[in-house]
Order: structure tokens, then sequence, then C-alpha cells
């Protein structure tokens, strides 16, 4: 089992240091009864386009603030930021697991978001690869990433867990609530989706965070505000709803 804690914060538009001084103390108490922590995509800048300014490498100091957090609090923290990765020729949005013994895992987003431009500075990645982290089987995904169901299905009989990390705009947050509870309800897994709350590069944005059950039940959710969500995932409830109701089986 994997107990989670979603951390729906505001962040400081490009301005990593303060969201740093922000989110320590948020860290320190979601980590309390928690393995992993997940924060926002962008969570240390904002979802902006100031990619060659903002983008960091593994050894910069976004990594190593969380690297020092999960280190401290004996928890593994999940998020996103602008990163420089040989692998690809201009920035990318990578999403990052951070364990207490300092290993990384990565995933960069499939999908830039084309409707707010970010196709022209990020690079995109060629989809994800499910974790093992614990017993629990987890498939990381960013934001847009949510609204392709195929990217979701191809990895659905190898994930226990989807793990949404977002700043989805307040202007279509039906579709975000949404698309998270349809997620769950196809795959027959949990699916944690944390948003960001505040305003940022001319966009507000409502939270909504969620954490559904593979029966595409509501096990946390957080308002507008600033909030921690807790649930625990346990991968048998999901090999139990995919026995019970077999509809991957019927895929074609």
């Amino acid at each position: 089992m994997l107990r989670i804690a979603g951390v729906q914060h505001d962040i400081f538009w490009e301005d990593p240091e303060q969201n740093f001084a922000r989110l320590g103390p948020l860290i320190a108490e979601a980590a309390v009864d928690a393995d992993l922590v997940v924060l926002s995509e962008m969570f240390a800048t904002g979802f902006s386009m100031e990619a060659s300014r903002l983008a960091e490498p593994a050894d910069g100091p976004t990594e190593s603030f969380l690297r020092s957090q999960a280190a401290e609090h004996g928890v593994r923290i999940a998020a996103s930021r602008p990163a420089v990765d040989a692998d690809f020729e201009r920035p990318v949005n990578q999403f990052m697991m951070v364990s207490p013994d300092g290993s990384v895992d990565r995933y960069t987003k499939t999908h830039p978001f084309s409707f707010a431009g970010e196709h022209e500075f990020y690079d995109a990645g060629s989809g994800t690869t499910p974790l093992l982290v614990g017993d629990v089987r987890v498939s990381p995904f960013i934001c847009y990433d949510l609204r392709f169901a195929p990217e979701f299905w191809d990895v659905a009989t190898q994930t226990d867990l989807y793990l949404v990390v977002a700043n989805w705009p307040e202007a279509r947050r039906e579709h975000w609530l949404g698309l998270l509870a349809a997620r769950a309800i196809e795959n027959q897994a949990y699916v944690v989706g944390i948003n960001r709350v505040g305003a940022g590069g001319g966009l507000r944005y409502s939270g909504d965070s969620r954490i559904f059950s593979p029966l595409g039940e509501v096990l946390a959710q957080a308002g507008t505000d600033e909030a921690i969500l807790r649930a625990t995932v346990d991968p048998q409830i999901v090999a139990q709803t995919r026995t019970t109701f077999p509809f991957l089986a019927d895929r074609r």
C-alpha cells in the first residue's frame, strides 16, 4: 500500500526561492503519515513559457530543494519543473519523483499544451513508463496529457495509480474534474490529480484537486484554497476491481 498526501498550493510567479519557502512547511505537514507527497506541475515557477531562462539541470536549485526535503522527511516527493535534459534539444516540462536516498525517476510531458504555445518552448516526451513505488505501480502524467485517453489505456494493465500533476485553469475546471473521473473509471485504477490555486501568467486556477478510487469514487477532494489531500492506495483493491468487473479484457 502507498499513503499519498497531495499538496494543493499557490505559486509565486517565476520565483523558485519564494516557492521553496512557502512549500517547506506544507511538505513537512504533508509528510506526516505519508509515503509520497505530490506537488503541482511547474511547482517552483508557475506555468511559464520562459523556458530558456527558468529551465535547470539536475543539480540545479529546484531538484536540490526536493532532494533535501525528501531526505529530511523520509518520503518520496513528486512534482514537475522546467528542465534541461541532455536527451532533448530544448528544455522540457519534466516530472520528477525524488526518493529519500536521492535517486530520481523522471517523465517528460508527452503533450505540450499547444493552445498556450508550450510546444514552441518545450520539447515533447515519448510516453510514460510505470514506476514501482513499494508494491504500487505508478504511471505519471502532466496536466494536458489528461485529455489523451490512449496514453492512459496503453499502460492500464501495468498501473495501479495514475498520478497527474497540473496547472489546470479555472476556465476549464469541469473538464479537469470529468477527465480525472473518466480515467479512473475506464482504467479501473486510482487517479491522483493535484492542481494549483491562485493566479499566475494572466490565468486563475481553482485547484479542485481530487483522489479517485478504481470505481471512480471520490476519496479526497479540495476546493479553491491551499489544502492537503490524503488517501491510501491499495493495489489489491485494483486487482479485486478488475476481477469483479473484467472490463479491460474486452478492449479491442
